[in-house]
């Protein structure tokens, strides 16, 4: 029981957690050679929505949302930087996708032969097309407060918060020397 109500008072604490983060992106602009749809925060909730509609996975949900939180400090780094914004606050699993969403795109061959037959192959694949096709500007998205809620509603919170579901391959980049 007592483990039922912890789970329960971690939603708001998320949610309180995260929403600043997405926030952030508001009139964040974007490259229109790549991102004719403008905004950050738009594109996010562009990918959200696709996600959705796409896997039942909240992981990858969560992932879709925040892969570019670490665009509001900087854009050439913001995987990196919005994966060490999220370190602490979501599963290792999220932060992997977040910290890696890009690799597909700056060096597609490598990363295929070192993540070759994995789960987190599949799972970049998956989040690198929703990247690509949440670029509309005229799609019609959710609040980041609405999109935060129906990530957090009803979801095993196990699975998305820091002691959640681990980083699917070890990763190197991470430690310091």
């Amino acid at each position: 029981m007592g483990e039922r109500r912890d789970h329960l008072r971690r939603a708001p604490v998320m949610y309180d957690e995260l929403l600043p983060l997405l926030l952030a992106l508001d009139g964040i602009r974007q490259n229109p050679a790549y991102h004719p749809e403008g905004c950050a925060l738009y594109h996010s909730l562009q990918v959200f929505d696709l996600a959705r509609a796409a896997s039942p996975e909240r992981a990858l949900w969560a992932a879709a949302l925040l892969h570019d939180v670490g665009k509001a400090i900087s854009s050439p780094d913001h995987d990196a930087l919005g994966a060490d914004l999220l370190d602490g606050l979501v599963s290792p699993r999220i932060v992997w996708l977040v910290r890696h969403h890009l690799d597909l795109l700056h060096d597609p061959g490598p990363t295929k032969r070192r993540l070759r037959g994995t789960a987190a192959l599949a799972d970049l694949q998956r989040l690198r097309r929703w990247d690509v096709l949440g670029r509309s500007p005229h799609a019609t998205v959710m609040s980041p407060e609405d999109a935060l809620s129906i990530l957090l509603e009803g979801a095993d919170l196990s699975l998305l918060d820091p002691g959640g579901e681990p980083a699917p391959i070890h990763d190197p980049r991470k430690e310091i020397f």
